[in-house]
């Protein structure tokens, strides 16, 4: 069985329970696979990802296989700033929608969901944007100063492979939700001296496993999560802090998604 999410932000947890961690989240209009159902809580499947987790169930409108069908067969919309008011017109009520969130049925400011009809300001959504570097680096800085937060994908709290995730979406590119797992996609580049806008460098701790991921906007600086989504200079050994002028992450590889 399936569902889909049609509040602006739905946790996903580490164990079915309020105190457990949250490692990601849903965004509005995402659809998931629903593997396991509790009295509570379901273990659910993020159809874009593939991340799995487990959210509250009232937080997840049930599909049935036809309706599931029929919004997985049309061209969606998203929504292209960190931030965006919709209107729901059903409840007449009116509530926010993070960038990345997926438009269903969308036709000049008006969309559904198959329950509810909804309105926004045509500007505020479109097609997924041609995949250059020029246009990574320009929505990654619509972020520029949102607050760190583990599991986070909106611009109120966002996570390091969470910010790339959301900005690669919005060209059309669903990438992995964890660094190490991003990490795995596109062509290998060898230096930075050879790296160019919108490539993903990723950073390895004592161990070499990689635990970070950021979006090179040029051979020599760098926007990342850490804290916040903040742009500091990078060299072939890791990122300088603007703060102490010390490495605050070694460099492990650079890779090159479009």
């Amino acid at each position: 069985m399936n569902g889909i999410v049609n509040l602006s932000l739905v946790p996903l947890r580490a164990e079915d329970n309020e105190c457990s961690e949250m490692t990601s989240q849903l965004l509005f209009g995402e659809t998931v696979e629903i593997l396991e159902r509790k009295e509570r809580w379901l273990h659910v499947r993020n159809l874009s990802d593939s991340y799995c987790g487990w959210a509250d169930i009232k937080m997840i409108s049930p599909l049935s296989e036809n309706e599931y069908e029929n919004l997985s067969n049309i061209e969606n919309f998203r929504i292209l700033k960190p931030v965006s008011f919709c209107r729901n017109l059903t409840l007449e009520t009116t509530f926010l929608l993070p960038g990345g969130s997926i438009l269903r049925n969308y036709e000049n400011g008006n969309f559904t969901d198959g329950t509810f009809q909804y309105a926004i300001h045509p500007s505020d959504a479109a097609k997924p944007q041609p995949l250059t570097g020029e246009n990574i680096v320009s929505l990654a800085r619509q972020y520029h100063f949102s607050p760190y937060l583990w599991g986070g994908k909106s611009a109120l709290g966002i996570d390091c492979s969470g910010l790339v995730q959301i900005v690669f979406s919005l060209c059309g590119v669903l990438l992995p939700r964890n660094a190490f797992q991003q990490a795995e996609n596109g062509e290998k580049i060898n230096s930075l001296t050879q790296a160019e806008a919108g490539d993903l460098a990723f950073f390895a701790n004592s161990d070499h496993h990689i635990v970070h991921v950021g979006i090179l906007m040029n051979s020599q600086q760098i926007i990342h999560a850490s804290g916040w989504v903040k742009i500091e200079n990078i060299d072939e050994n890791g990122i300088i802090s603007e703060q102490t002028g010390n490495y605050s992450h070694t460099l492990h590889s650079i890779k090159r998604i479009i």
